[in-house]
């Protein structure tokens, strides 16, 4: 199995709208992904180390597939859906690590 982790680093002037990223962005990944798509988690950032300071990350985002393909296939006729419904959420630049889940 593998998991895609998308993550939306905190920083001075970003902002990230959870009512629309929980109600139509997902949804437009389950979408697109139908049953291919295994599992999805989201953290949602409270702090980093210390609860004095900021989260790293406001957002991450987990996806978990059978295979890279089953995550990758999709994304080449609807990635440009995903880029054009960033703005509508957030402004910070998603960033994404594919991972073998181990354990």
């Amino acid at each position: 199995m593998i998991k895609v982790s998308i993550f939306y680093r905190n920083g001075p002037g970003k902002t990230f709208d959870w009512d629309y990223y929980l109600s139509k962005h997902i949804a437009l990944v389950k979408k697109v992904y139908g049953k291919a798509l295994k599992g999805v988690t989201i953290d949602k950032g409270l702090s980093g180390r210390s609860s004095a300071e900021g989260p790293i990350y406001l957002a991450i985002c987990h996806l978990y597939f059978d295979a890279v393909a089953a995550y990758q296939d999709p994304l080449k006729e609807n990635g440009k859906k995903f880029a054009e419904d960033f703005p509508k959420y957030t402004n910070i630049a998603p960033e994404v690590q594919i991972s073998e889940v181990i354990q």
